[in-house]
């Protein structure tokens, strides 16, 4: 694989992604191949192993395992593994809401790192989007990572400008 994914010619990077998760999504072996895809699909991500369990309109869940390529000089989660995780859970969350005419790129990325993270982490990521983007658009999407024992380990805003696509 090239990087190319089984999805229809023409259609955006951001219909992949759904179009693929109804395809993928509905069992464990499935979520576990959409997540492998999904790291060949966004190469960057895909570095910390990202286990995508869930994606609906407004919410995704992004589960992260603690392994020595995540972890910093304090024996914890790298701060921009955990980034790169919120991150994915609110674009997820995001762009599942997103009307198909739009685009989106991310603006601003805000983080409060609230204690070490060790373990496995699950990422909530959640946004508001409105129904129709005709002009640029500002928008916050949400996410907070929890570690095993339900502790939130880290907040992030992600800042996102929706515009309208243009056509093809």
């Amino acid at each position: 694989m090239s990087g190319e994914t089984v999805a229809a010619p023409g259609t955006t990077p951001e219909e992949r992604v759904v179009t693929l998760w109804r395809r993928f999504g509905n069992n464990a072996v499935g979520r576990r191949i959409y997540s492998l895809l999904f790291g060949r699909m966004v190469p960057y991500t895909g570095t910390i192993r990202p286990q995508i369990e869930e994606i609906s309109p407004g919410r995704a869940k992004v589960i992260l395992q603690d392994r020595g390529a995540v972890r910093n000089h304090l024996n914890s989660i790298h701060a921009i593994a955990l980034a790169n995780l919120g991150e994915l859970a609110s674009g997820l969350a995001l762009i599942a809401a997103m009307p198909k005419s739009a685009k989106g790129i991310v603006t601003r990325l805000e983080i409060d790192y609230l204690k070490k993270a060790r373990g496995t982490l699950t990422a909530i990521g959640e946004a508001e989007v409105p129904e129709a983007i005709n002009e640029p658009t500002s928008l916050e999407a949400r996410a907070t990572i929890w570690n095993r024992d339900g502790e939130s380990v880290a907040t992030l805003s992600v800042h996102w400008l929706l515009s309208p696509r243009e056509p093809a």
